[in-house]
Order: C-alpha cells, then structure tokens, then sequence
C-alpha cells in the first residue's frame, strides 16, 4: 500500500496580515488572517466565508446549538492588501 506524500506548502502571507479576496462569491473583501493550514493550504480569515456548523447535544439534557463559524479558503484566492 502506497502512503500518499503529504506536502506542506509556505504561505505566501503570515498570521495577522491583511489580505484581499481576488477570486469567489467573498471577491473583493478584505480581512485578517486568523490561521494558515499548511497541509491543505489553506488560510481562516477573520469575517471572511462564514458558514453554519451544527452542533449535536453530546450530554443528556444539553441542546443542540447552530454556530456561524469562519471556513478555510484556498491561499492562492487571496492576495496581500496594500493601503
């Protein structure tokens, strides 16, 4: 059985950087970089592709909630921000 290559690719901007969205539905927004996920290469970017997670109740008794959390985007759809 083969092991796939896992390749970690360098960001080409760093955490709390200020990036432009170049390509996609969130074109043209601006946002902070909260996390860069170099296996997948991809970034989090604070307001940026918001999305809905639903959450189960683990524990008798709890309830289930709905979060809006912020999805991973691929880095080369970003760009850095010049003021």
């Amino acid at each position: 059985m083969k092991k796939k290559a896992t390749l970690q690719l360098k960001a080409h901007v760093k955490i709390g950087e200020k990036v432009i969205i170049i390509s996609g539905r969130e074109k043209g927004k601006i946002g902070l970089v909260k996390k860069i996920l170099r296996q997948k290469n991809r970034l989090i970017i604070e307001g940026i592709n918001m999305g809905v997670k639903h959450i189960k109740p683990t524990r008798p008794g709890q309830n289930g909630e709905i979060k809006r959390i912020e999805f991973p985007i691929h880095s080369s759809n970003v760009s850095l921000y010049q003021e």
